[in-house]
């Protein structure tokens, strides 16, 4: 079986193929295609991966090209994992927004509309070749922002492309952990859009734990979502967010923080990324060893602004090991060998969530087997909750309006109509802003 990745030179990429390693049953991945516009990060990753595979016998092939039509060509599964302007976009998203007080997060607010806008047209295209290409096969989508370029995917690629994100399995996990269950044998009830979303209830032998977790106050202290949100808060939503909802119930802390922070997220990654590559080049330095290094330092400083923020601490050793990879690969066992399961994915509502139309991409529970994803009914959100999540579905498809015409006009609706930007004359300067430092919105007129 092949999968295509494309952004393969990309520094996440080897725990996708260490996930691969791991599975030896009939039906598993044999070709991996690493597919980058730059060739001189796709032989840096190709090492990380020969190395991965030294002493695994029958590891999946790897093969590299900067053809993205070769790459996309009789494969069965193509995960897209690819970034637009790269990490120095994400640090011009970062630093026109904090000029304008507002957030520059690569997903949320501000930053997450400049990323779309940038980023929809090229996904658009990837979905238009992979249709001609390979008409068969799963797109897989990881590509920021997950929800919004899932659904712009979806619009030429129907039910055959998913989006996963690794945020609510992570969540999920954590709440299982600390009610002593297992994550694997317990229901969550999650529902939302990508990097918006709730748990509002995870059942075990039927039964719903998430009353006892917040009944507990040192329970409910003990983990992440606990540290970042409080426990107050938390019991008062009667729920427990998604991490990243924290930019939302406490955007002017966030706001202040990452104005204070001696670097953004996205010029920290460039900068730590940019000596790993270098590191790469020479032929002698051990691939494997650097890139873990790298990757320790990097998920260990995982939204390091909002823990200070929230006196939250550091991160627990448990919550460094990633997890979109093991998402990916359930996914693609699911579906390849009909082992049916339940994950929580990025798919088209088709009713599940009665506030949104059918081809509005959701974040929900799913049955999966060899048809694809089926998102499961949810029950209505509460107002608060439903309200922020129209109001930004409404986003998402202005910037695709946006994308798909090319207005400028629409580009500005997109940016005032954002929770997180609230002015119509800061979002004029936003798009400004951005036009004046990414090439990749000059379509916009």
């Amino acid at each position: 079986m092949k999968l295509t990745i494309l952004g393969g030179g990309g520094f996440r990429v080897p725990l996708v193929y260490g996930a691969l390693l791991t599975d030896r049953g009939e039906g598993r991945v044999t070709d991996v295609v690493l597919h980058d516009l730059d060739d001189g990060r796709l032989r840096a990753v190709a090492r990380v991966l020969a190395e991965q595979a030294a002493a695994v016998p029958d590891a999946p092939r790897v093969t590299a090209t900067t053809d993205l039509d070769e790459a996309l060509r009789g494969a069965d599964f193509v995960f897209s994992a690819i970034r637009v302007g790269g990490l120095e976009g994400r640090a011009n998203d970062e630093r026109v927004a904090l000029e304008q007080g507002v957030l520059g997060q690569e997903t949320v607010g501000a930053g997450g509309i400049a990323y779309g806008l940038r980023t929809v047209p090229v996904a658009v295209d990837i979905a238009r070749r992979a249709a001609r290409l390979a008409p068969d096969a799963w797109v897989i989508n990881f590509t920021n922002p997950a929800g919004l370029v899932t659904e712009a995917m979806s619009r030429h690629l129907g039910d055959r492309v998913i989006g996963i994100c690794d945020s609510p399995v992570g969540l999920g996990r954590r709440i299982a952990r600390v009610l002593g269950a297992d994550p694997k044998q317990a229901w969550i009830d999650y529902v939302g859009l990508n990097h918006l979303g709730w748990v509002r209830g995870l059942r075990i032998a039927g039964r719903d734990e998430l009353p006892r977790l917040l009944a507990d106050p040192d329970l409910l202290g003990s983990f992440e979502e606990g540290k970042l949100f409080g426990v107050d808060w938390l019991r008062s939503l009667g729920a427990i967010p998604n991490e990243y909802l924290h930019y939302y119930y406490f955007n002017r802390e966030t706001v202040r923080a990452y104005q204070q922070a001696e670097k953004t997220r996205g010029a920290f990654l460039a900068d730590q990324q940019a000596r790993f590559y270098e590191e790469m080049r020479d032929p002698g330095a051990a691939a494997l060893a650097a890139w873990d290094r790298t990757r320790a330092e990097r998920e260990a400083t995982y939204m390091a602004e909002n823990r200070e923020s929230a006196g939250a601490g550091e991160r627990d050793a448990d919550d460094l090991s990633g997890g979109y990879e093991k998402v990916a690969l359930a996914l693609m066992r699911a579906i390849a060998r009909d082992e049916r399961t339940t994950l929580i994915l990025n798919v088209r509502n088709q009713g599940a969530l009665s506030v949104l139309d059918a081809d509005a991409v959701i974040e929900v529970p799913c049955l999966v087997d060899s048809g694809g994803a089926h998102p499961v009914a949810v029950a209505p959100l509460p107002e608060h909750a439903t309200g922020l999540v129209c109001a930004v579905k409404g986003v998402e498809r202005e910037v695709l309006a946006a994308a798909g015409s090319g207005s400028r006009a629409t580009a500005v609706k997109a940016f005032a109509l954002h929770p997180l930007v609230d002015s119509v004359n800061i979002a004029r300067k936003l798009v400004e802003g951005y036009t004046d430092v990414h090439p990749g919105l000059a379509y916009l007129k």
